[in-house]
């Protein structure tokens, strides 16, 4: 199963993950965002709703993502860009969208302010 991790990342602990990558240690995907409130501004529940519908499904049109959501196209494509702008989702080389991973995990924690 190919898997990717969502979660908050320090600056300094995606430093670390990128210097054990540049080592040649095998990371597992993950897909950092430096405070849960920036997490939360991306991954809005419409976006979350995209991200969702097309784990798995390989390269997909906006069109095709809209209807899986049941969403006009406009709205789609807005949030997709935001998502792509962000890192969450990519661009295939036919400019089709894609999220290439088939399962997703979510990991944060909240501590006592």
């Amino acid at each position: 199963m190919n898997t990717v991790t969502i979660g908050v990342s320090p600056l300094t602990e995606t430093k670390s993950r990128m210097n054990r990558a540049f080592r040649g240690e095998k990371q597992s995907a993950f897909i950092g965002f430096g405070s849960l409130e920036l997490m939360w501004k991306i991954l809005t529940p419409k976006r979350w709703e995209i991200v969702r519908a097309i784990t798995g499904a390989g390269p997909l049109a906006i069109r095709a993502i809209a209807r899986r959501v049941e969403r006009d196209i406009k709205s789609v494509h807005g949030d997709v860009q935001a998502l792509l702008k962000a890192g969450v989702l990519d661009r295939a080389d036919d400019g089709r969208i894609v999220f290439p991973y088939d399962e997703v995990h979510v990991d944060f924690v909240v501590r006592a302010a």
